[in-house]
């Protein structure tokens, strides 16, 4: 019985997850269990898994409890008051050793092309470096004239209206939608973790190493991740996020960031004089 119970709390479990899966955003939202909705080709090869996977996790929990409660009721006492002598069944025992194999096949098949997806980078339009540090992030486009800039955690008290808390950052990184990125990731202190969930993007940044992964953001909007990696007390304080703009507008963006992070610069290094 304790099984059985185990069985029926899993069971719903899962179709509480389900159910959640429906209510996706770009971003989190209060009592959310299911993933953000997908933004890029292999975030929504993460999210067609986890649903296949989790469909074959439920018919498999259903059949084991159905299964369960049927020898519980005809293979009672009061039903078999003589104990059968059988040994083995060797076409059951072939069965419940195949069936679970011919599973994990359908199984790894898509989780082995996902992997291929993730790891293998198309041909570039565009890259970027990240580079992470305690507690911001330095964003680079060596493509646009090296033009650089730091991202920092906006205070509580220079939040506007509608901004979310701990997931909003004076300057942010602007990306092309529709273009295979290519995304180079450091770090310039300690290990840090570059995420966005809603584009399925997680790389860790290692001091002294330069590690490599893609994005393609399939849609305009604001995404927002953040550092996935413990690096000291104000881990919790570095947000990353990512505005995704047309092509035209991306263009005029460079053109503007230029001029605004070029004067930027100017100003500090005339103050550190």
């Amino acid at each position: 019985m304790v099984y059985i119970h185990s069985q029926m709390k899993t069971f719903l479990s899962l179709i509480l997850l389900f159910i959640s899966m429906p209510a996706l955003s770009n971003g989190a939202t209060d009592w959310q269990l299911g993933f953000q909705e997908p933004a890029s080709p292999v975030m929504q090869g993460v999210f067609d898994l986890h649903n296949f996977v989790l469909i074959m996790m439920t018919a498999i929990t259903v059949f084991v409890l159905v299964l369960l409660i049927y020898v519980s009721i005809r293979f009672r006492k009061k039903a078999n008051p003589t104990p059968s002598k059988r040994t083995h069944n060797a076409l059951l025992e072939t069965l419940w050793t195949a069936i679970p194999v011919v599973i994990l096949i359908f199984m790894a098949v898509p989780s082995f092309k996902l992997l291929y997806e993730q790891d293998v980078i198309p041909e570039a339009d565009m890259t970027i470096k990240v580079i992470g540090h305690q507690w911001y992030w330095e964003y680079q486009y060596p493509e646009h004239d090296d033009l650089a800039f730091e991202s920092y955690l906006t205070p509580d008290d220079e939040l506007k209206e509608g901004e979310p808390r701990l997931l909003t950052v004076d300057n942010r990184l602007v990306l092309p939608v529709n273009k295979n990125i290519h995304v180079l990731v450091t770090a310039g202190d300690v290990l840090h973790s570059f995420a966005m969930p809603s584009l399925g993007v997680k790389k860790d940044a290692v001091p002294g190493r330069l590690n490599e992964t893609w994005m393609r953001i399939e849609r305009p909007g604001i995404y927002r991740g953040q550092c996935s990696e413990i690096c000291g007390s104000g881990h919790g304080y570095m947000p990353v996020v990512i505005e995704a703009l047309s092509e035209d507008e991306f263009a005029a963006w460079v053109n503007q960031a230029k001029n605004e992070f070029a004067k930027l610069n100017n100003r500090t290094i005339a103050l550190s004089k």
